[in-house]
């Protein structure tokens, strides 16, 4: 059972620190701070950005709403208390939408300007004005304010020294469209004698001076991370400094993980994809193509392929998962008298690849399908029940492919399981529920860990023994083994009917990736596909999402238009990270157990299950029995005396089994609270005015449109 934590009246000193008072704390215990932290929002994208990556790494914080008129009110008994005759700060950060959201005056800035000093709490400014306020000059002596698409900032050796030190090169502000403003900044430089450190600093247009992005501001006993330009949680910008952000908040100490994670699942392996026919615009072979002019055109890889693969990935040190058909061997060594020779040097080079049983014939493992009307339909019986695969047929085609897999020698995981098109899962329209033998079949075969497709069923849940690991499909098709024929693939679904497209975007004017006009079909996937699926991939990587993209066979034969994507997604982040940080790179089976255990512990911390606190240079965490625990520390933390976690991104990080005593880690001396410079810990706190005057000329900040 958790031990019960009895909550009093704030201690005397507490009291007095937070009415600005002098108080003696030299005979003090050191406080107990809370591993949680304060997020007050205005609703703007800023603090709701920072919470998403709160929420994604598992960090407990809690969130007020400052335009609900029933939020709680911050005050000193709100923000500190006592626990067992000690001293508690109930949050051990605070972020605020700017520096001051509060009225002139506001005793509840008052209150939050006495706890940060009174527990060394640092505070994020999520997005503010530069001011004198927050340690910086008016923009208009100097500065800048205005656009910075396209921008490319950098981290400052002091930037590089703490916080954002897994960062090692340039921080490019995102710039995808001439027509809309994506990123609005203020550059400025410090207010003379000011505490001020930038972190992340631009170019100031029209001068030789670069201006603070984000920067940390000491002053009157308080430590601000002033962040003065806008943005929201999917920009590239952002995603490259919400870590920096929160690991300078905490001081690189709480709960929660993250990593960047890249998977590429690469399906039908031994099987031959069919092809798109650009004139009849469908693929033959596919069940709604029914043209009977359709004659298949299959794609299969070569041995040259195989080889080009290995290379790849020793060259990227980079690893991909094959997702095999065996009866794509079976048959052609069947139609050619015995020989393969694409399995064969697949076979030769098999340990240099992850393998995941894909089904034997990659038959649909759902209903029965009903082809004879376009779309397909399930079939029924003559009560109008559905007609559905049977458990013998979905077991033997799990069975059948993982017994070859094992006698062709495949270092394979036998309870993963990709089905064909992630057939026996529910699809809309026709096929609104599971199959209800596949569950069985699972059962049957051993099957723990079971692929579905995210742009349908984004979450996990439980399919009978089987948990599923949504994967992210490539806008690379599964039809296209040339770079001409995706282009007019993606012509034919992205245009309007007007234009020779399909009228996919005008049915479903939600689409983004829609077209104004074709692409050429010579240019068009170098120029635009490969450079958006970069994009939308890399964005996955930097977003602490562990779930694994998908592509085909096909994508790596004849103009192998799947490297361009993969090598724009490595290039960019090996731009972009210190060797610290690394692309993880982790099977199907590891990425279910992340996702089950990230689901597990966000369902603990919301119950309010989970308790964690540091007192001096111990922190202890207690959890519920079967949950385990993600923690960040910082270099040097022991856990009974061994290191703590992995080294990652320059701190240690783990996920830790949880047990019936309470987790207890040592932090090393260097991570002792911050003194905060010039700053007399006795002395009275004033808060910060809130109405500085504003020079004449001087614009108020205000947020751009669209932000």
């Amino acid at each position: 059972m958790k031990r019960t934590l009895g909550t009093t009246l704030l201690t005397t000193g507490a009291l007095m620190a937070a009415l600005g008072a002098p108080a003696a704390h030299a005979a003090a215990p050191p406080p107990r701070i809370d591993l949680r932290v304060l997020v007050v929002s205005d609703g703007g994208p800023a603090t709701d950005a920072i919470a998403a990556e709160l929420d994604t790494a598992g960090t407990p914080y809690t969130e007020i709403d400052l335009t609900r008129s029933d939020r709680p009110v911050i005050d000193a008994g709100y923000l500190a208390d006592t626990v067992d005759g000690r001293d508690r700060a109930r949050f051990q950060a605070v972020v605020l939408p700017n520096d001051n959201p509060f009225p002139a005056n506001s005793p509840e800035m008052a209150a939050l300007a006495a706890y940060e000093q009174a527990y060394d709490i640092p505070q994020v400014d999520a997005y503010t004005y530069a001011r004198p306020e927050t340690g910086l000059q008016y923009p208009v002596y100097g500065g800048y304010s205005g656009s910075v698409d396209g921008v490319r900032a950098q981290v400052t050796d002091a930037g590089r020294a703490g916080a954002f030190g897994y960062l090692d090169g340039p921080v490019p502000f995102e710039d995808n469209s001439s027509a809309v403003g994506e990123s609005y900044a203020y550059l400025s430089t410090p207010t003379a004698g000011a505490d001020f450190t930038p972190y992340v600093e631009a170019p100031i247009p029209g001068t030789a001076k670069r201006g603070s992005l984000v920067g940390e501001y000491r002053h009157d006993g308080r430590r601000e991370l002033v962040v003065t330009f806008v943005y929201n949680q999917y920009q590239q910008q952002y995603r490259l400094l919400a870590r920096g952000i929160v690991e300078w908040m905490t001081g690189g100490v709480h709960l929660g993980a993250s990593r960047n994670y890249f998977a590429v699942h690469v399906d039908d392996v031994f099987a031959a994809d069919d092809r798109w026919n650009s004139t009849l615009n469908c693929t033959p072979g596919d069940v709604d193509c029914t043209d009977p002019n359709a004659t298949p055109d299959p794609i299969r890889m070569t041995p040259a392929d195989v080889d080009h693969a290995v290379t790849w990935q020793r060259e990227r040190g980079f690893t991909l998962d094959l997702a095999y058909n065996a009866a794509g061997s079976v048959d052609h060594r069947e139609d050619n008298n015995g020989a393969d020779p694409l399995t064969d040097r697949f076979l030769a080079r098999r340990a240099e690849f992850r393998w995941i049983n894909h089904t034997y014939t990659h038959a649909f493992l759902g209903c029965e399908q009903d082809t004879s009307v376009v779309p397909w339909r399930c079939a029924t019986n003559a009560d109008s029940s559905t007609k559905w695969v049977s458990r013998t047929d979905v077991a033997d085609e799990i069975a059948h492919n993982s017994a070859w897999g094992r006698a062709a020698g495949l270092p394979l995981a036998d309870d993963e399981l990709v089905t064909g098109e992630h057939s026996g899962l529910r699809v809309l329209p026709q096929q609104p529920a599971d199959n209800p033998n596949l569950a069985l079949a699972l059962a049957d075969t051993g099957i723990a860990w079971l692929a579905s497709d995210n742009s349908r069923e984004p979450g996990q849940r439980q399919v009978g023994p089987a948990t599923t690991i949504p994967r992210y499909p490539m806008n690379v098709f599964y039809n296209a083994g040339r770079a001409a024929e995706q282009v007019d693939e993606y012509n034919w679904i992205y245009t309007s009917r007007g234009q020779g497209g399909s009228g996919i975007c005008e049915d479903n004017p939600a689409t983004t990736t829609c077209l104004p006009e074709p692409l050429d079909t010579a240019t068009g996937y170098d120029r635009h596909i490969v450079p958006l699926e970069r994009q939308i991939a890399l964005g996955h990587v930097l977003g602490n999402d562990p779930k694994p993209h998908f592509i085909h066979q096909s994508n790596l034969a004849e103009d192998r238009i799947a490297y361009p994507v993969l090598d724009g997604v490595l290039d960019t982040y090996g731009t972009l990270f210190a060797q610290n940080t690394p692309l993880v790179n982790l099977r199907m089976k590891d990425i279910g157990n992340e996702l089950k255990r990230r689901a597990s512990w966000r369902t603990a911390v919301a119950d309010g299950q989970v308790t964690a606190y540091r007192i001096g240079d111990t922190v202890t965490v207690e959890s519920p029995a079967g949950v385990d625990v993600p923690a960040t520390m910082p270099e040097g933390t022991t856990r009974d005396g061994s290191a703590f976690g992995e080294a990652y991104a320059g701190e240690r990080s783990a996920w830790t089994p949880a047990t019936a005593t309470a987790l207890t880690l040592t932090l090393p001396q260097s991570a002792a609270p911050s003194t905060v410079a010039g700053t007399d810990a006795s002395a009275p706190v004033t808060a910060p005015a809130p109405d500085a005057r504003v020079p004449e000329g001087v614009a108020e900040p205000v947020s751009p449109t669209g932000s």
